[in-house]
């Protein structure tokens, strides 16, 4: 089956770097593009004239919310709420409890990939919170999100996050991480059943990776354990690290080492190892950002920095700087790692932060956004036959609209998405030839049902913080509304 699709823009590949092609074709021929640029005059079964729109290579997104959001409850309150969306130490040593069945765990990653697809990701690792599981992710959530990836038809690099810590609110209110070293050597162990089967699977889509959780919740013989089998698979670890001050303390406290020097201690800059956020480096827990020496080996060791702008910035985090890493020789990558799923937005938000750090306008630019999307994320992931609409790539790619009357007028296609339009544009998504996404739904799903059904799922889950909670204030408390839904009576209005 072939098939042309023609649009005023086409960001194609010249073998180098992505040029941008005007009133121009895409066409694919099973799951391989065959053309894309201007010229096209041969056979196709199918034709599609898109009007006013991009066609651009399928994004990429390596910290990819899996999960009903929950930036919602945790991005926006003071220390004392805080404090409550996190374990206390009673419940770690007497309730723990998973939140949700198998069964509803699996219709959560559904529904997070079809929230992916529907934002133009076509290849994801997948994230998952560990709030409101009885540990982590095992082998069957893992078997769950490949499942559902290959129903849905997106790439995927999957595996069960797994950890030997957790987070904790001592009974003093003092912030501790509490270990549990038989659970993390179950996760790894489940780690390895999933390598072992997505390398016997069939299905082209699913491939395995080490997911293991934040640096400071994992033990130094886990972190080893981790490194050995990422190179024993040749498969990629991404590992949450040097993204907070309170990871700093503890790695200080327990080690005497900042988290790069954990890293090399453990083996793991000798793996592919992708991290995301890397917004801090070796200053005495200060919050300062990496030094140059840091950004230095980073960029030696071919590690990925997967930059999640958006979210960093809702949790008042900043990477400082893009051009800076960039410039040390840094690939990097970009994840959304919280809803929505938009790397639109995310390359806007990106790009207004690096202009405020680096005090440039010019800084943190469309184009190397777009890299870090596609060719950067390929790249990590040692994928030439992604993020490119070239001949002989993966037709995986996205149409994004540009005729929507709010979006006003068009320059450049790139800026004009990242400043007046959203991944809400999608209103294709093809992943291997496959059509998963058309007229911006999801052929055969009931979106509408399964929207209901996660809103129910999410208010369970907000309600069962209360458990958690080291001073077990109700869902009502710890998350207030922004306005006070009550009106006053008829006297205190008149006084």
């Amino acid at each position: 089956m072939r098939t042309a699709l023609h649009a005023q823009w086409v960001l194609g590949f010249d073998g180098g770097d992505h040029v941008l092609h005007r009133d121009a074709d895409v066409v694919y021929e099973d799951d391989r593009i065959i053309h894309a640029g201007p010229g096209w005059s041969g056979h196709a079964d199918r034709r599609i004239d898109l009007g006013a729109a991009l066609i651009s290579p399928g994004f990429i997104d390596l910290d990819a919310l899996a999960d009903i959001d929950h930036a919602l409850l945790d991005s926006w309150a003071g220390p004392e709420l805080r404090a409550g969306h996190q374990w206390s130490e009673a419940y770690f040593t007497g309730g723990r409890r998973d939140v949700f069945s198998a069964g509803e765990r699996r219709f959560i990653r559904r529904y997070a990939l079809t929230q992916l697809l529907l934002h133009g990701i076509t290849t994801a690792m997948p994230i998952a919170s560990e709030v409101h599981s009885s540990w982590a992710e095992n082998y069957e959530d893992a078997l769950g999100i490949a499942d559902a990836a290959s129903g849905l038809g997106i790439r995927t690099y999957a595996g069960p996050s797994y950890r030997s810590g957790v987070n904790v609110v001592r009974s003093d209110g003092r912030p501790d991480v509490l270990w549990d070293e038989e659970r993390g050597a179950e996760g790894l162990a489940g780690a390895r059943r999933f390598l072992d089967h997505a390398a016997g699977s069939a299905d082209p889509l699913v491939r395995g990776a080490l997911l293991p959780c934040r640096i400071e919740t994992m033990s130094l013989e886990l972190l080893r354990e981790t490194a050995r089998l990422a190179r024993a698979y040749d498969v990629p670890v991404r590992l949450h690290c040097m993204q907070g001050k309170a990871e700093l303390g503890f790695l200080r406290e327990w080690y005497g080492a900042t988290p790069l020097e954990v890293l090399e201690s453990a083996g793991l800059l000798e793996c592919r190892l992708f991290v995301p956020h890397a917004v801090f480096g070796a200053g005495e827990g200060t919050g300062s950002p990496p030094t140059d020496g840091e950004l230095k080996r980073l960029a030696d060791a071919g590690v990925t920095v997967v930059h999640c702008p958006l979210t960093s910035l809702r949790y008042g985090m900043a990477l400082r700087s893009f051009d800076r890493y960039r410039d040390a020789g840094i690939n990097i990558a970009l994840g959304t790692d919280s809803f929505p799923p938009d790397l639109i937005r995310g390359m806007d938000a990106g790009n207004s932060i690096a202009k405020v750090v680096d005090g440039r306008l010019d800084a943190g630019g469309a184009a190397d956004y777009f890299r870090s999307a596609t060719l950067n994320a390929a790249r990590a992931l040692g994928r030439d036959d992604l993020g490119r609409l070239a001949p002989g790539a993966q037709a995986d790619l996205v149409v994004l609209n540009l005729g929507d009357f709010r979006q006003g007028v068009v320059d450049d296609p790139l800026r004009t998405l990242m400043m007046a339009g959203s991944a809400r544009d999608v209103t294709t998504t093809v992943v291997a030839g496959r059509t998963v996404v058309a007229e911006g739904t999801v052929p055969g799903l009931d979106l509408v049902s399964m929207r209901g059904r996660a809103q129910e799922l999410f208010e369970r889950m907000r309600a069962a913080y209360s458990e958690r909670d080291v001073r077990r204030r109700p869902a009502e408390v710890l998350f207030p509304p922004a306005f006070d839904g009550r009106r006053p009576a008829a006297a205190d209005m008149r006084s």
